[in-house]
């Protein structure tokens, strides 16, 4: 744990049952929460990245307090990948609430090696992660998960002012079509159930799209929370940049976060391709920006 000048403050062990890939956590107000699940690494794999599926690896959560003694309450859950966490929190019981795409064994084994370019995976895929819930309860260490949406989806993001506290939107890439090569940005209302899409088409890949505060919202920097300004949590843009595959070319493609349905409010044709992304991050231009070194 650093604190906001960049200092150590607190700095734990945490054993694990193996070598799981953990390419993500979680954070809640209260809580640390941990991924302990069956993609593991194995150097002897050959497909191109160093990892692989274990049906013998016992898939698991682990959930921390922040504060206080280092206990890991460890809860067993069904089988599934989860690389990318859209966001954690307490629910009103107490309970820790996980949302993200989930993948089984069949999505792991050819869209994410087909994502990442892998020897043998050339084939564009018909299934991959799905929006999947689940909650945990740290004093009985049981679980509970459900799917959320059949449609394929993965980089999740949220308004990050939010983050770790219960959100009702959620944001990512989306594979609308038959197969993983028809493209969308995807919005979730968890209060409605709602969805939108937004498709960016044929052959022409966004990146994780990245939620940027309108003016007079909670910016998420000053430990502002939306409407603590008079904002609403999707009071804001996403901004992702589209790589288009048929032109070798690429644009940055500016949505208003209320209705990602609506025509782009920009779209900034890029001087060179950009090579299609996977993470992003908006940072602002800070008061004290022109002062510092």
């Amino acid at each position: 744990m650093a604190s906001r000048d960049g200092h150590i403050v607190r700095e734990e062990t945490i054993e694990g049952a193996g070598p799981s890939l953990m390419h993500d956590f979680g954070l809640t107000e209260r809580h640390v929460v941990w991924l302990d699940l069956p993609v593991v690494f194995d150097p002897a794999e050959r497909s191109g990245i160093p990892y692989r599926w274990s049906d013998g690896y016992r898939p698991r959560i682990g959930i921390m307090p922040r504060t206080g003694p280092p206990r890991v309450t460890w809860c067993e859950v069904e089988p599934g990948a989860l690389l990318h966490i859209a966001n954690a929190y307490e629910d009103p019981a107490g309970r820790v609430v996980i949302e993200g795409p989930r993948y089984d064994r069949t999505a792991w084994e050819t869209s994410w090696k087909w994502w990442t370019g892998a020897p043998g995976h050339a084939a564009v895929p018909l299934v991959g992660s799905l929006h999947h819930r689940w909650v945990l309860d740290p004093a009985s260490g049981s679980a509970r998960e459900e799917p959320l949406d059949d449609l394929v989806t993965e980089f999740p993001t949220i308004n990050d002012s939010v983050l770790g506290r219960p959100s009702r939107y959620a944001y990512a890439v989306a594979f609308p079509g038959s197969g993983l090569e028809e493209y969308a940005l995807v919005k979730y209302d968890a209060a409605t159930g709602a969805r939108q899409m937004a498709p960016t088409g044929p052959g022409r890949m966004p990146g994780e799209a990245v939620f940027v505060p309108a003016a007079g919202g909670g910016d998420g920097y000053a430990g502002e929370a939306p409407g603590d300004r008079g904002g609403s949590e999707d009071d804001g843009y996403l901004l992702t940049i589209v790589s288009d595959l048929r032109r070798d070319a690429s644009e940055l493609i500016v949505l208003d976060a209320r209705d990602i349905t609506a025509a782009p409010i920009a779209t900034v044709e890029l001087p060179h391709r950009v090579p299609a992304g996977i993470h992003g991050s908006w940072i602002p231009d800070l008061p004290d920006a022109a002062t510092g070194p």
